[in-house]
């Protein structure tokens, strides 16, 4: 993989798997806080943070989701890059469909963006990136602390009254993000990833695993929590959407489907039609991104057809107790 060394592009710098064959995912760098209160160095400001993203990342996807449920959408403004990542890394590319322009730099690369945060900065330039537009810096590229900013510090600012991280449940919201992600978000990668038959078998098993006893765990209560849409069901919805239509088959995840699990395809179902979450979900650049970005997982960049599951169609959910909150009602 290409990385910033000393603030310089390097192709191939990047070594993804450990000596077992292992995929190992890089530490995010910028772990800067955006916070409720005027004084702080990153207050919770309206049309003060911009976010770059990529509609194909499910890293990515998960701020975007957060920013719709919360409507965020006129406080935080969004850059969209080409969802085709080539040998110079994430690009900007606004005669594509669904892409945008740099609104704030006028860049070409991403990676601009992170010499412009820190010139000599080192590691892999990923999104979703987070930038203060008047300190002129990147506040912080790990998702799910952007996730929990947009959800928590921006709440006043925000224009639904929407709490993912209410009280009474936040033990558990962060427990379950912790339990999801080795077997599941990141689970599809260490699968895709894996150099050896001993370590691909190994993730598979634990994803499988995984999704087995959350649809058990669904069948009775509502959200991944219980009874309220959290910050987990946000982790847990951009792994599932991407499931059918790329990991499945780019990753050989292929013991099963969504489909096939009764109450995570219904519960999948219901999170895709709630206000505002459809529109962060761009199939086009979710299959091209990884169908043409990882040619040495698909030499020839064809982009499957289907499976193209209904995630409008009806679901069961609403027999359960609990429910959206009433903003998204």
């Amino acid at each position: 993989m290409h990385m910033l060394v000393d603030g310089q592009w390097r192709r191939n710098a990047y070594v993804a798997t450990d000596d077992s064959g292992e995929f190992q995912r890089q530490e995010t760098s910028f772990r800067d806080s955006i916070e409720a209160d005027p004084d702080a160095t990153f207050p919770a400001e309206e049309d003060r943070y911009h976010l770059y993203v990529s509609w194909a990342c499910p890293w990515a996807h998960r701020t975007l989701v957060t920013r719709a449920l919360k409507g965020l959408d006129d406080a935080i403004s969004v850059d969209v890059v080409d969802p085709v990542r080539r040998r110079d890394g994430w690009e900007f590319a606004p005669g594509k469909d669904g892409c945008t322009p740099d609104s704030v730099h006028g860049a070409d690369k991403l990676r601009e963006i992170y010499t412009a945060a820190a010139p000599d900065f080192t590691g892999r330039v990923t999104v979703p990136v987070l930038w203060d537009k008047e300190r002129a810096t990147i506040v912080n590229n790990e998702s799910e602390e952007i996730m929990r900013m947009l959800d928590v510090a921006m709440h006043d600012v925000a224009a639904n009254d929407v709490d993912l991280y209410p009280e009474g449940y936040r033990d558990d919201v962060d427990r379950i993000i912790d339990e999801i992600y080795d077997p599941i978000n990141n689970g599809v990668y260490r699968a895709g990833f894996a150099e050896s038959q001993h370590a691909y078998e190994n993730a598979i098993d634990d994803l499988f695993g995984a999704l087995e006893h959350w649809d058990d765990v669904l069948a009775d209560q509502r959200y991944l929590a219980g009874d309220v849409l959290t910050e987990a069901d946000v982790a847990m919805f951009t792994t599932l959407i991407r499931f059918d239509e790329v990991y499945h088959t780019h990753f050989k995840c292929n013991v099963a489907q969504i489909t096939d699990y009764p109450n995570l395809w219904n519960y999948l179902k219901e999170l895709y039609q709630l206000p505002g979450v459809a529109e962060t979900v761009n199939m086009d650049h979710i299959k091209n991104h990884y169908y043409q970005s990882h040619r040495d997982l698909n030499p020839g960049g064809k982009v499957p057809v289907g499976p193209d599951p209904d995630f409008g169609a009806s679901h069961d959910r609403d027999e359960l107790p609990g429910g959206p909150p009433e903003a998204l009602e």
